[in-house]
């Protein structure tokens, strides 16, 4: 440039605004921020309330009460009349009770993401829908059965398995839960079965001493 000559700014063009690119990267990372809460607190609700369902309700239930056999496995009404038409009080009851660490589970991490927390309990409450739609014809295409396999996501067909048979295809989402639940059962029964032979010598041994 000349010495003297005047420089002409180009027209059109803004200057950069360092506190305006400051602000889009921090609206750019918190958008990114929520996102990830979101998607965390909604994986969270479904797999850890499903872990405290299956082994704080669903397999002591099995183990040592009568409400969860006598409603969920009822062989004498339709699985679809249990899980959404029946309004019998032992049958909300039982669905409340396995319903209680999911809506715990959101409770506590509601403050992190409610869309997440919510988002993540009416996605369990489809899935219970869905799990029980058998009695209405349902079969799983094969697409969406590779990629439920995939997942590890139950399936109305594996569900209807538990129904049928109440000692096997454990958890209400997740199948990677079923091979710990039947542990578990295994040991408390075995647990149960020795207590049964320890109360019964133990009475034995009280009712010699009582003819001595």
């Amino acid at each position: 440039m000349a010495v003297g000559q005047r420089m002409i700014p180009c027209r059109g063009v803004l200057p950069l605004d360092p506190k305006r690119m400051e602000g889009e990267g921090v609206a750019a990372h918190t958008e990114s921020r929520i996102a990830m809460m979101f998607f965390t607190v909604l994986v969270a609700v479904l797999i850890i309330g499903d872990f405290g369902s299956t082994f704080l309700y669903h397999v002591p239930q099995h183990l040592w009460f009568k409400l969860h056999m006598r409603t969920h496995h009822d062989r004498r009404r339709s699985y679809w009349d249990h899980a959404v038409l029946s309004l019998d009080p032992s049958v909300l009851l039982d669905g409340f009770l396995g319903a209680v660490p999911y809506l715990v589970i959101a409770g506590i991490l509601f403050h992190l993401s409610p869309a997440g927390a919510l988002i993540g309990l009416a996605l369990g409450q489809l899935h219970v829908w869905w799990r029980h739609t058998m009695d209405l014809g349902w079969r799983t295409p094969p697409a969406l059965l590779r990629l439920c396999r995939a997942l590890q996501v139950v399936l109305p067909e594996d569900h209807d398995g538990h129904h049928r048979n109440p000692d096997i295809e454990f958890g209400d989402i997740f199948r990677f839960y079923d091979a710990p639940a039947r542990a578990m059962l295994a040991f408390g029964r075995s647990q149960l079965r020795k207590r049964r032979v320890l109360a019964r010598q133990l009475q034995r041994r009280g009712a010699i001493r009582g003819t001595q």
